[in-house]
């Protein structure tokens, strides 16, 4: 049902692509093109891409392709998407989101490699936090839980207690292994059943609360799972 909720945690951890940056256009670039290189339908491909590491997508798709050309690919096209900023733009709403956190625990936690996240977020007018996991920080691929459970390790925040905002359902996957509740972000997130919906970044209020008590979240007009 559609309602406002009301969310505490003590630390919140963001995926980056679709959930505070919009790159849809250069994901859609870059995967069309590998896809035809392969003879993949593109379509079908873009179903699987959203919130994986390239080479774990490559797995997905091509499952007797060798890893390390899986690897090779991904490297190359991580290079192109960091060299292509035509229609990255934030999420409406991500600004002022990010900019109330401040004094908040909260983590990027994105499939992207560093030089690839650094891009994206400047391109989109966006700053970094200071807590960030990417590609190279972790050794699966969402929805592993694993870059969302060292994130919350390195806040020093108990899984249960910290709150992912996600777009993709490999990344609300990952969010759920981790034990954590998760706000979904945006039309593909509606489709994974997060704890609760939004279209955007608008429809988020932060309160910091005193003592070291984290945050209180309301989330207007979103649809409570």
């Amino acid at each position: 049902m559609t309602a406002t909720a009301v969310l505490t945690a003590r630390a919140l951890l963001l995926d980056m692509d679709g959930t505070l940056v919009n790159s849809d256009a250069v994901v859609e670039r870059i995967w069309r093109r590998w896809a035809e290189q392969q003879g993949l339908d593109g379509d079908e491909v873009m179903k699987v891409v959203h919130g994986r590491q390239g080479h774990a997508s490559m797995a997905l798709l091509l499952p007797d392709r060798p890893a390390e050309q899986n690897h090779a690919d991904n490297a190359r096209m991580l290079a192109e998407e960091t060299a292509d900023m035509e229609g990255v733009v934030a999420i409406p709403g991500a600004q002022k989101f990010l900019s109330s956190l401040r004094g908040a625990p909260h983590a990027l936690v994105t499939s992207a490699d560093a030089p690839l996240s650094t891009a994206r977020m400047a391109a989109a007018g966006l700053p970094l936090p200071e807590t960030r996991i990417t590609a190279e920080s972790v050794g699966a691929s969402k929805p592993d839980p694993e870059g969302f459970l060292k994130a919350a390790a390195e806040l020093g925040v108990a899984p249960a207690d910290c709150l992912v905002f996600e777009d993709s359902g490999a990344g609300i996957a990952a969010g759920r292994a981790a034990g954590m509740r998760v706000v979904g972000i945006g039309e593909r997130a509606g489709a994974y059943g997060p704890d609760v919906w939004v279209r955007d970044l608008t429809g988020v209020r932060v309160e910091i609360l005193g003592g070291g008590g984290g945050v209180r979240l309301v989330v207007d007009g979103g649809l409570v799972a």
